[in-house]
């Protein structure tokens, strides 16, 4: 008898559902094949538990994996973003130093992973079973092959040629294989083929779903899986492809910009028309310490936070004054000790008896003042975001024809709602100037969103653009590329698997 390790508390079964009303499903323990999978509660239950890969409950050590952390750490901590004055491996992946025994590195495969293991799981039980209907098959499996999807997206970001492991590996495991990396254009055909089918078969929306009673919000929906395929399609430089869906992902009509960047992420909107998925979080049943990670040191209001995770003052500075975005951050402040906190003056070391000059700035993206009485925090952590759906289609369009009205109003729509200077004439642009304009939009845009260190991969503007901030503020520009495209393979993996090789990439 084989035993299923699924074990599913309700803190599991909540994330990535619905914020207005939690599914409650039948919860396991250890599962045997031969009572496990037997009806619709079951597979339910099965596919909720796989959403909550996205972001590591409370009561299992740290909470802020994943979405909830992690992911954030090597996306934009290894770029000119984001900024850490602690000490161990958070800062030195903020100085772009990194090795095989990071531990930001190894958590982000083993969380990935985590995720790949449990869809591919969850589909292969799913798939023998007979009590449920073609309908509902279809869509669990959809479910399961987008969130399988994600992890593989992240896995090919972070470490280029991974193992591809599918569901036909569950029913015949081998614990002391080595097997060989797939390709990159392996992967990403399998990501495709995940995405195509889930978007086949996924409901534009929960309202009156026929399967889930309620309107489950925060599941996996047709506008996601066609996101998500856009990202892989910026990736690949497929342009008329992005083109192609972000038309059809505006057709659906379920998407909007929110009225106000603050508003957006504050923790009491956890959904919202602009957030396409996001991995969400209840703070008195699976909340995060993303609030304690990243609120300010010392601050009257969000109070006994530790500013672990912050940005740099270099980019900080780019935010023009009249950008609403500015405001996101504790950039000065009467402190709880009376202290005033802010920003050092150039050239200046030392502060004046009173003062106290911050290392970097924390941000109110995942510290909300409204929210900041509990040491877990419910916010959500968006994924797939419509504003960066109309980035990815401007620049697509710029891509294909250079400088034209349609880009230039969809980078400015996105500007407007934070009241920033909008671009001009289309025709005061060149492709490339364009494209620098673009990039940086996305950086004061989509901060802390996981997107910083893919989008200067994809421009060709890593190198660049991280040596000159790491030369900006007196550090060792280290970035080499194509060495620094992919991150080592953790060493504890490699020294299970030495077909993981990493020659090239130290």
């Amino acid at each position: 008898m084989k035993l299923i390790n699924y074990i599913l508390p309700v803190a599991l079964l909540t994330t990535g559902v619905s914020c207005k009303k939690w599914v409650e499903p039948t919860l396991y323990s250890s599962l045997s094949d031969t009572d496990a999978f037997q009806k619709k509660d079951d597979a339910v239950a099965a596919v909720n538990g796989v959403y909550s890969r996205l972001k590591q409950p409370s009561g299992i050590g740290d909470s802020y994996q994943y979405y909830a952390g992690f992911q954030m750490t090597i996306s934009d901590f290894t770029t000119d973003i984001g900024h850490s004055s602690q000490s161990g491996d958070i800062s030195l992946l903020s100085d772009c130093q990194w090795s095989t025994n990071n531990k930001y590195l190894n958590f982000a495969w083993q969380h990935q992973y985590k995720l790949v293991s449990d869809a591919n799981t969850a589909m292969y039980y799913l798939g023998k079973m007979t009590t449920i209907t073609d309908a509902e098959k279809d869509q669990f499996m959809s479910e399961l092959r987008f969130l399988r999807a994600i992890g593989y997206m992240d896995l090919t970001d972070a470490f280029g040629p991974v193992i591809l492991m599918t569901e036909q590996n569950i029913g015949s495991p081998s614990y002391s294989s080595q097997p060989k990396t797939s390709t990159i254009e392996e992967i990403e055909k399998f990501i495709t083929e995940d995405l195509q089918f889930a978007a086949a078969h996924l409901p534009v929306n929960y309202v009156n779903n026929a399967i889930y009673p309620t309107n489950d919000v925060g599941r996996a929906t047709k506008g996601a899986a066609l996101s998500l395929l856009t990202k892989l399609y910026m990736r690949q430089h497929n342009w008329q492809g992005v083109v192609d869906l972000t038309k059809q992902i505006a057709d659906l009509n379920q998407y909007e910009l929110f009225p106000t960047y603050a508003g957006l992420f504050a923790e009491s909107n956890k959904w919202c028309k602009e957030f396409i998925f996001s991995a969400l979080a209840d703070a008195l049943n699976d909340g995060t310490e993303l609030m304690n990670h990243f609120g300010p040191l010392n601050n009257p209001v969000v109070t006994d936070r530790w500013q672990y995770y912050a940005v740099s003052w270099y980019f900080w500075n780019s935010y023009a004054k009249n950008d609403d975005r500015r405001e996101m951050f504790f950039y000065d402040y009467q402190g709880s000790d009376g202290l005033h906190y802010m920003q050092a003056p150039a050239g200046v070391i030392n502060p004046p008896e009173g003062a106290y000059y911050l290392p970097d700035v924390a941000t109110k993206k995942y510290a909300d003042p409204a929210g900041s009485k509990t040491y877990y925090d419910g916010h959500g952590i968006p994924i797939l975001r419509y504003a960066d759906i109309l980035l990815c289609r401007a620049e697509a369009l710029n891509e294909l024809n250079g400088p034209n009205d349609e880009s230039i109003g969809l980078i400015n729509s996105v500007k407007n709602r934070s009241h920033a200077t909008p671009l001009t004439a289309a025709g005061t642009y060149t492709k490339e100037t364009l494209r620098d304009a673009i990039l940086q939009e996305r950086s004061w845009e989509l901060f802390f969103e996981c997107k910083r260190r893919q989008d200067l991969i994809r421009m060709n503007k890593y190198q660049d653009v991280v040596n000159t901030y790491l030369n900006a503020v007196g550090k060792q520009p280290v970035i080499s590329m194509p060495k620094h495209k992919y991150f080592p393979y953790p060493q504890t993996q490699v020294d299970l698997n030495p077909n993981l090789d990493n020659s090239g990439r130290l």
